[in-house]
């Protein structure tokens, strides 16, 4: 693993505003770090939530697939709703990505305390709501700072490391859930109770530890009047926002994937927390290598391999082998390789392609793009598999997947010239 020193990257001042030492190289700077370490932190206590709601929901309160889908879609796509918002504020001037990114934090760790108190799905949606709010508030400031705190060739290394810390809490987070269902009375809740504990740690190390001004290769200039205009006119972010919805509209549910895995092999629902842990390990294991690859060999490729990677999980459920438990690993596998390949893989592809000023911005539309499209996806699932059962529902995902994955094949092809004022590095 990288680890941190006083050394920082190449020609990027260290948080204090120092110029680097001579022939010294830092593997990842400070600020990404201290970031990760708030990710992996808020990591646990949010995919202890998200491990045990799908049953919580559908056992416990007897929904509906397509209550769940409804639910499930405000979990992951209301958040697109407020991310442009969180983006724009962020740009405002020095330590505004920090305020925003604190007020998104401090929010969604507030949700959690609330989901014991309430029991019917419109309050449920309501919670679920404003916890995605203030996911959609903190994701964009968090990762305008991770992308102004190291050099252009390192981006996706960065990037890679953020996520591998942030899914090291997506690890911790299920398995946690999965000891306290074992041994609490009170189940759900006492799940529900610790997570909100776990959040406010979360919120308390990122106004300790993560510096109010992130470190930048230049000045930053302040943002114009229309950033989020500005930036949608730039060719690459329209051509990386199609496609991120693009794909997002056919990229099913980590809740409907896991369902559709638990029902396929009849695993019982004292396992079903563990399903997460597949896909996070993977992810742990390949974010940061396939992030040194995105640098290397280009960050359009490697984010169309990783849908090829969820096209061929969807294939293994899809496959008619029986129900042998063999299937869950490569599955599981498939679907860790896919987040690996993407998350921040398309994180530092859209920062290249955007001016410091507007970053925050920037990555909120694109961004904004994807969570919409994941929303919309979730609605439909929901519903195929209400109307034709979950097998069909899948087959439908996946030929959309493939035809969306040959569609963003030809918009992202080699970059075309950058305009005068264009980022300091290309699009890769």
């Amino acid at each position: 693993m990288y680890l941190a020193d006083s050394r920082t990257a190449p020609g990027v001042p260290d948080t204090a505003g120092r110029a680097p030492s001579p022939g010294r190289r830092a593997a990842v700077p400070a600020t990404v770090l201290a970031l990760g370490t708030v990710s992996l932190v808020t990591d646990v206590s949010s995919e202890m939530v998200t491990a045990v709601l799908p049953l919580y929901l559908v056992a416990e309160l007897g929904l509906s697939p397509l209550g769940f889908g409804f639910l499930d879609g405000i979990h992951n796509g209301v958040s697109a709703l407020v991310r442009l918002v969180g983006g724009r504020f962020a740009d405002r001037g020095p330590g505004g990505h920090k305020a925003v990114a604190a007020a998104g934090y401090g929010l969604s760790a507030l949700c959690k305390p609330l989901l014991l108190v309430v029991h019917s799905v419109p309050l449920i949606g309501a919670v679920l709501a404003a916890d995605r709010t203030g996911k959609g508030l903190r994701t964009a400031p968090r990762d305008a700072m991770i992308s102004l705190a190291c050099a252009p060739d390192g981006r996706g290394r960065a990037f890679g490391v953020h996520r591998a810390m942030d899914t090291a809490g997506a690890l911790l987070g299920p398995l946690t859930a999965f000891l306290i269902l074992r041994a609490a009375a009170g189940g759900y809740d006492a799940v529900f109770t610790v997570s909100g504990c776990v959040a406010v740690l979360g919120v308390l190390v990122l106004l300790l530890f993560v510096p109010g001004r992130a470190a930048s290769r230049g000045h930053r200039t302040p943002a114009g009047k229309a950033p989020l205009r500005a930036v949608s006119r730039r060719p690459e972010v329209r051509r990386l926002t199609v496609c991120a919805a693009l794909l997002g509209l056919t990229t099913v549910s980590d809740s409907f994937l896991y369902l559709t895995l638990q029902r396929r092999l009849d695993l019982s629902e004292a396992w079903f927390p563990l399903l997460p842990l597949g896909t996070a390990t993977t992810f742990l294991l390949l974010a940061v290598p396939l992030g040194a690859v995105a640098d290397r060999f280009g960050r359009r490729r490697l984010f169309l391999c990783g849908h090829l990677a969820l096209l061929g999980a969807y294939a293994v459920l899809l496959v008619p082998l029986g129900d042998s438990p063999v299937l869950l690993w490569p599955a599981l596998a498939l679907h860790g390789g896919f987040y690996a390949a993407t998350d921040g893989v398309l994180a530092a592809a859209t920062a290249d392609a955007v001016p410091e000023a507007v970053r925050g911005s920037g990555l909120a539309v694109v961004q904004t793009g994807q969570a919409a499209a994941r929303f919309v996806c979730s609605l439909a699932f929901g519903a195929a598999w209400t109307a034709w059962g979950d097998r069909t529902a899948l087959a439908a995902a996946a030929a959309g997947l493939a035809v969306s994955a040959a569609v963003s094949a030809l918009l992202l092809r080699p970059a075309e010239p950058l305009p005068a004022d264009g980022p300091p590095a290309p699009v890769r």
